[in-house]
């Protein structure tokens, strides 16, 4: 199957592009915020939830909100999820939306293809991320875990986001790699990614400069880095065997040996974006949710003491294994719903209409820009009662089955879940149940936490936070020691 066709990261005809669009729709957006403000685009960059929140609040479901140059379309709440993720999900192109900007990087990965090559990548990937896979990696999640815990002591103030991100790429290379992260090729493949993921933190004026010296093009020279290790293990694979160097079945050989449907196998460079996409996903959202779960948990030591009596009642000081990540520890998985409605790493799913639609009374003209955001439809007041509280008891079996369907999608919907939610869940929950067993992380006095967007929500400037001793149980509930 043919390739999707290239597109351009040419600021100046993209500019025109979306200039010439708004020109062929003029006056058919939905009413919103939809004057010229360098004022809101600059917060819809640094702080867009007030302004997104404000405008389902005046404007209903569906409304318009100018970025710089641009009218984008935001849909919030279940029906407009729905609409989007599910009942016309056909109508929304990921590729022309928002995520082009991913393209330099990962490639047509599955974040950057539509259709038919979107759907044949799917099933290609799949047996990937079956529940054998994923309880073979949860193995390689628990020695990290362990291992970067080690370091660990009460009384030192440390990084936790920085800490998970450390720990999340070391499980990347080595459970989708197969990579030693210790040194030669993984050590440098996780340095030259995280570089040339840096550009996508950068501020928005820095991203659209071209030429030497710019973020620009030290991203693209780290992923020439990145793409010559990934390239050399995929040739090597394909020589001597689709497994590791260890013997063992990593996610790269899966990809390499899969065929779909029509009997190919994926070619080299499809390899190579999936796994970039993976590592993207994987990674990156991971490192965040474990750094938001410990900070609601040291604002809530209720709620703490509560995963803290089920931890010793389960597992008795052991180390968790795969089957009671998965089956026996109903409050982590609590924690961790309640932990993604707030701060869904993928906060928002930009697309382009190919057709004009209607959604909760609203048209919205073909080609426009149309965005669904969870973080902001997760904290609607009429979907989620106080919804800016850390309540993991909305997420109870009873509770959770009785959401209306399209108002809790922290990883999408439809045929773009998100294929490696599985492997994200089971990473965070092991990294928390091993932390928690161990230590409990205190915030800074005085200190207060902002929420960065790019790539994916995360704790702006990071997370610190003061190591302390476990809680000790007892016959009244938990005790913390000082």
């Amino acid at each position: 199957m043919a390739a999707p066709a290239a597109l351009t990261h040419n600021p100046l005809r993209i500019l025109a592009s979306d200039v010439r669009a708004e020109l062929a729709t003029r006056g058919e957006y939905p009413p919103g915020e939809t004057g010229f403000s360098l004022s809101r685009t600059r917060q819809m960059a640094t702080d867009p939830l007030p302004v997104l929140l404000s405008c389902y609040e005046r404007f209903g479901p569906v409304f318009t909100v100018r970025i710089l140059h641009a009218p984008d379309v935001f849909v919030l709440g279940p029906e407009a999820n729905r609409h989007v993720l599910l009942s016309n999900a056909s109508n929304f192109r990921w590729r022309e939306g928002g995520f082009r900007e991913l393209e330099p990087l990962l490639g047509d990965g599955l974040l950057t293809i539509d259709g038919a090559y979107h759907r044949r990548a799917r099933h290609t990937m799949l047996p990937a991320f079956h529940h054998a896979q994923v309880a073979a990696a949860t193995a390689v999640m628990i020695e990290e875990a362990e291992q970067a815990l080690d370091d660990w002591q009460p009384g030192r103030t440390l990084d936790v986001y920085a800490w998970a991100r450390r720990l999340a790429m070391r499980i990347a290379m080595r459970a989708l790699l197969g990579l030693d992260p210790d040194g030669g090729t993984g050590e440098l493949a996780a340095r030259e990614f995280e570089r040339a993921l840096s550009f996508y933190g950068t501020e928005y004026p820095l991203r659209v400069l071209r030429g030497p010296g710019t973020p620009w093009r030290r991203m693209h020279k780290a992923r020439a880095v990145l793409d010559e290790i990934v390239y050399g293990e995929i040739e090597r694979r394909r020589r001597v065997g689709s497994r590791n160097g260890d013997g063992a079945e990593d996610v790269l050989g899966m990809l390499i040996s899969a065929t779909g449907d029509d009997g190919e196998r994926l070619s080299d460079r499809e390899v190579r974006d999936q796994v970039a996409t993976l590592l993207f996903a994987g990674h990156d959202t991971a490192t965040s949710t474990i750094s938001f779960l410990l900070y609601e948990l040291a604002r809530n030591p209720r709620e703490l003491a509560k995963l803290y009596e089920e931890q010793d009642r389960v597992l008795g000081g052991r180390p968790p294994t795969h089957e009671d990540l998965v089956n026996r520890l109903p409050r982590l998985d609590m924690a961790l719903d309640e932990t993604l409605r707030l701060y869904p790493p993928a906060w928002v799913g930009p697309r382009r209409a190919v057709e004009a639609f209607e959604v909760a009374g609203i048209r919205v003209p073909a080609g426009a820009f149309v965005n669904y955001c969870s973080w902001a439809s997760h904290r609607l007041p009429d979907v989620f009662e106080d919804p800016a509280t850390f309540n993991p008891e909305r997420f109870s079996p009873e509770r959770k089955a009785a959401l209306p369907k399209g108002a809790y999608v922290p990883f999408g919907g439809g045929s773009r879940t998100c294929i490696g939610m599985r492997f994200g869940q089971m990473e965070v929950k092991a990294v928390a149940t091993l932390l928690l067993q161990r230590f409990r992380c205190e915030l800074l006095p005085g200190r207060t936490m902002t929420v960065r967007q790019m790539p994916t929500l995360s704790p702006r400037g990071g997370l610190k936070m003061n190591v302390r001793e476990r809680a000790v149980p007892t016959g009244h509930g938990v005790h913390f020691p000082r």
